[in-house]
């Protein structure tokens, strides 16, 4: 279906229709449109500082328009609903499970002499500065007249984000009857927590995630993806969690499943993710039941 957004938008030779296509036969990936009542914090000043910031920005949904006068909030951020990591399907059950994360981000346009002095340049350019912006934050946006200055939707002191949990999930839909068998918060707080520090915490918050799952035909899914730097086996049918284990690294990347004369194998590259913040390694990580137990 067509559904109405807002236009013409509120910048000068950036044109906007009047809808946008909007998907109604499957299950949406997201949760619904933001609110300030539901601006979170971890303590009520926390929270006092995101009803500000909620204010002051521009929202009007899903399909928000940039603005030049004031910052407006996106979401889904670009680091979410469903990332790059993409999605698994099995075409014999018609089951597709993704992984997802709700992080809006705060955005705000600014002038082409302003960007210039922050040294937004383009990563091609011989000039460019890698700590002035680039693949995430703040970008260049060269040869228009504006660049643009990209931050989480969050409390920069707590370096908390300011809608409230989960910030990641995952969803198992069943694509020929058109419903979601079962969906529940992804990733535990271990590694996660206030100013960066990890709580060690074993509970299931729902983290931010990146990288996707593979499927077996055994009906399990492994999975790393969450900041939580663990990779976890999930039954299909249930969505119960069977094992996991600590990667030496963040576990930013697609599992894969193998068999070497008869041996299936389970492979994640944990190389960790700068701008999810998890722990950066080179390790190659394959595991594999006991010879004994594979037979």
């Amino acid at each position: 279906m067509e559904k109405p957004a807002p236009s013409p938008g509120f910048v000068k030779g950036d044109p906007r229709a009047p809808t946008q296509p909007w998907s109604v036969g499957v299950p949406r990936l997201g949760f619904p449109p933001l609110t300030e009542a539901a601006t979170w914090g971890i303590s009520p000043l926390d929270q006092l500082a995101c009803r500000i910031k909620f204010r002051r920005a521009h929202y009007v949904g899903e399909f928000t328009p940039p603005t030049i006068k004031q910052p407006w909030l996106e979401y889904p951020g670009y680091n979410g609903g469903n990332d790059w990591g993409s999605i698994s399907y099995n075409p014999q059950t018609g089951i597709m499970l993704a992984n997802w994360s709700s992080l809006p981000m705060y955005d705000q346009l600014v002038s082409r002499k302003k960007a210039d002095k922050m040294g937004l340049i383009p990563i091609d350019s011989p000039q460019y500065n890698p700590g002035a912006g680039g693949a995430e934050g703040n970008g260049a946006q060269a040869q228009t007249p504006y660049g643009i200055v990209v931050t989480p939707y969050w409390n920069s002191f707590t370096q908390m984000m300011c809608n409230e949990p989960p910030y990641g999930m995952i969803t198992a839909i069943d694509l020929k009857a058109h419903k979601i068998l079962w969906q529940k918060p992804f990733g535990s707080a271990r590694a996660n927590g206030p100013w960066g520090i990890a709580t060690g915490l074993p509970l299931t918050i729902g983290t931010p995630n990146n990288g996707g799952p593979v499927m077996t035909a055994g009906g399990v899914a492994f999975i790393g993806a969450s900041t939580d730097n663990q990779i976890h086996a999930i039954d299909l049918k249930t969505g119960k969690t069977l094992w996991t284990d600590v990667l030496p690294g963040g576990g930013q990347a697609n599992a894969m499943t193998y068999a070497v004369n008869g041996r299936q194998y389970v492979a994640i590259m944990a190389g960790g993710h700068h701008f999810m913040r998890s722990p950066v390694s080179d390790a190659l990580v394959v595991y594999a039941l006991p010879e004994a137990d594979n037979k």
